[in-house]
């Protein structure tokens, strides 16, 4: 019966032990604490810093994780971006082929500084090869463009209908750029003949020295 009881007997020993250090604690003063509570404290204060230190590094990595999924989504859009233009990279490259032969056809058609009398000529001769009288035939001023120059150049000429729209066929048909504009069209007093005033224009490509002055210009303007 003494064998039975002396366990129990220590059991409730240790119980009240325990108790007694946790009853009557002054909470101002946990350092006058026994050594149980006050190393619970520790501990429990110990694991309440973990686990908030935890949440905050979670938070931080879950910040660090949203923008790596946004740069992923950046870089996908970058990616089928340049994709598509790989794709298209060779279509790409034949059009602007394509372009350069198109501008390279129409500066041809532009004559130089001095191939300029001789594009007068042939507008003068297209109109006496169609039997039209030439009242006017007064080039105007120069003017300078971007890239190229422009001449304007004062006509009037006198025939018969189909003699002058067959000279505005001839004209439409030079190997060189030539514009009728501002026509009118009336008939001469007392016979069968028509008068025809025209401002016709043509067009010739910048030389070396005209476009380093038109850099210039455009330099100093800026």
């Amino acid at each position: 019966m003494a064998s039975t009881s002396s366990p129990n007997l220590k059991l409730a020993q240790l119980k009240q032990t325990l108790q007694s250090q946790f009853s009557n604690l002054d909470p101002r003063n946990p350092l006058a604490w026994p050594a149980l509570p006050r190393y619970g404290l520790f501990l429990a204060i110990a694991v309440a810093v973990v686990v908030v230190l935890w949440f905050l590094w979670l938070s931080g990595e879950d910040d660090v994780l949203t923008q790596a999924r946004e740069k992923e989504v950046k870089l996908r859009e970058e990616y089928k971006t340049k994709l598509a233009k790989a794709i298209n990279l060779d279509a790409l490259r034949k059009q602007r082929e394509q372009v350069l032969q198109y501008v390279t056809q129409l500066e041809k058609q532009l004559p130089s500084k001095a191939e300029m009398d001789a594009l007068l000529s042939d507008i003068n001769q297209a109109g006496l090869g169609r039997s039209l009288q030439f009242d006017l035939f007064r080039p105007g001023s120069v003017v300078i463009r971007d890239y190229y120059a422009e001449l304007p150049i004062s006509i009037k000429v006198t025939g018969r209908f189909h003699d002058m729209a067959s000279f505005t066929s001839d004209i439409a048909h030079l190997s060189r750029i030539v514009t009728l504009s501002n026509l009118t069209v009336v008939p001469v007093a007392g016979g069968t003949t028509l008068a025809m005033d025209a401002t016709a224009k043509t067009f010739r490509y910048l030389d070396k020295d005209e476009i380093a002055a038109q850099r210039k210009t455009a330099g100093g303007k800026k």
